[in-house]
């Protein structure tokens, strides 16, 4: 059994916030990493704002303004650079980021980073190309995203009705989407819902700050009911799933910012055909032409989702394929990769 330590300053969470309200994908990967790792045996403590001192799924929780442990056989710092030297005799440390990495350059970050050279782990191949060559480091390694399990298990399905789904941060190009549904998807499949699953309180601090723009875009998707959009609450991972189940279709411009997009993640493993946009990480998330259409205008946007939403055909051949294809890495999986650099 390792002494493992994980620690994040940014929104707060514990291992209980997922279960009754939704996460947002970097605190849920914080959180299932955690317990995958406890899972396997270790004695995992997590330092979050806002957690209580508890012990949940086999973690420990506490709050990271309060005192951390001196030493771990593994200290995982999650995205700050106030965290990266807590634990000082840690045996081995890791840096996991999971946004766009050319904001490493700042100077506290490489100031961090010079002093305790740690491991760099980033969540997809292109995340890790977004991390400068030059900081110092022991190295950057890939480590992508587990899925819930519940997420990779499902089983297949007929075709069901023309419902199309978003599931992300409303100003990761929603208002474009409305634009084409609107003016395009809805005029040819007129039976068509495009049900919208999102808000700021996904997103804590960061989603107050931004809440007057999120919350422009989602009153503009309420206002288009006459023409089947659906403003609807953002969901916890069980009512996620079920809704998730109900809906033929992902539709998701994407976004430079964006490192994995669990949003498309979790659809395509769950068998729902997505057309996306080459934006960031979405083609990582989606095989062309196989469990969904990567598309480069919004002509052909608008085609793939009108086609997909009237041909059972080739919704089933993509549903089919996106089960087969898409189940992604267990959590399990993933603790054993982060369990290997313990020394």
């Amino acid at each position: 059994m390792a002494e493992i330590v994980m620690a994040d300053d940014g929104v707060a969470f514990d291992g209980r916030t997922g279960e009754t309200a939704p996460l947002g994908g970097a605190e849920a990967a914080f959180v299932s990493l955690a317990e995958a790792l406890a899972a396997r045996g270790h004695r995992v403590r997590a330092y979050t704002n806002g957690a209580a001192a508890l012990t949940h799924k086999g973690v420990d929780w506490a709050p990271v303004t309060g005192a951390m442990p001196d030493a771990a056989d593994l200290y995982i710092a999650n995205r700050g650079d106030r965290l990266i030297g807590r634990v000082p005799r840690a045996r081995e440390r890791i840096f996991w980021v999971h946004n766009p990495g050319h904001y490493l350059k700042k100077l506290r970050y490489v100031r961090a980073l010079w002093r305790w050279r740690p491991i760099i782990v980033a969540i997809g191949d292109y995340a890790a190309s977004t991390v400068p060559r030059w900081l110092p480091s022991r190295g950057i390694v890939v480590i992508p995203y587990g899925l819930d399990e519940a997420f990779r298990h499902a089983g297949e399905r007929p075709p069901p009705p023309p419902v199309a789904a978003f599931t992300s941060n409303p100003l990761r190009g929603l208002d474009w989407l409305l634009d084409l549904w609107t003016q395009l998807v809805h005029p040819r499949v007129p039976r068509a819902e495009l049900r919208i699953y999102a808000g700021p309180e996904v997103y804590g601090a960061a989603g107050a700050r931004h809440a007057e723009a999120m919350t422009r875009v989602l009153d503009r998707a309420a206002s288009l009911a006459d023409r089947g959009v659906k403003r609807l609450a953002p969901l916890p991972r069980a009512a996620l799933i079920e809704a998730l189940r109900q809906v033929r279709l992902m539709l998701y411009r994407g976004d430079r910012n964006e490192t994995y997009c669990a949003a498309v993640a979790e659809a395509q493993a769950l068998g729902v055909p997505a057309v996306v946009t080459p934006l960031g990480s979405l083609p990582e998330r989606v095989v062309d032409g196989v469990t969904g259409v990567i598309v480069a205008d919004d002509a052909a946007f608008a085609a793939a989702a009108i086609a997909l939403l009237t041909d059972d055909v080739a919704w089933r051949r993509m549903h089919l394929a996106a089960l087969e294809r898409q189940r992604g890495l267990s959590w399990d999986e993933v603790a054993r990769r982060f369990e290997g650099f313990i020394r």
